[in-house]
């Protein structure tokens, strides 16, 4: 099983991303599919997540509004749009896979991982 994150990149305050998140080796059918951003100095958390059957969304606080996260399934990939970019939105983005279809946001409950896309957004 293999993720693979893409799309990060330097942009300033205001700008927009779409970051995507590619999976081989397994349908990201049957799982839950989450975005966790680790600022620089800080602990990997939850941004968003994209469950996998009832089709609900999760959006942390800090990027509801701003970020939407969305499956493409014929293209076995999960896309995270950023609009509205600040500089606390910088950070190294990971995508996660959580079998059993349920989001969470804590860390350790997802099954695979990829190795990040970094966004820098200056002000």
């Amino acid at each position: 099983v293999q993720l693979v994150e893409s799309g990060g990149g330097l942009v300033q305050s205001g700008e927009s991303l779409r970051l995507s998140c590619a999976a081989s080796g397994v349908s990201l059918d049957d799982y839950a599919i989450g975005w966790f951003r680790q600022a620089p100095g800080k602990v990997r958390e939850a941004v968003s997540c994209s469950s996998y059957g009832d089709g609900t969304t999760y959006l942390d606080d800090s990027v509801r509004g701003r970020f939407t996260i969305y499956r493409d399934n014929p293209k076995n990939t999960v896309f995270l749009q950023l609009n509205n970019v600040q500089p606390e939105d910088t950070g190294v983005y990971y995508c996660a896979a959580r079998s059993g279809g349920v989001c969470w946001v804590t860390t350790t409950l997802y099954d695979y991982w990829g190795q990040g896309t970094r966004v820098t957004v200056s002000s």
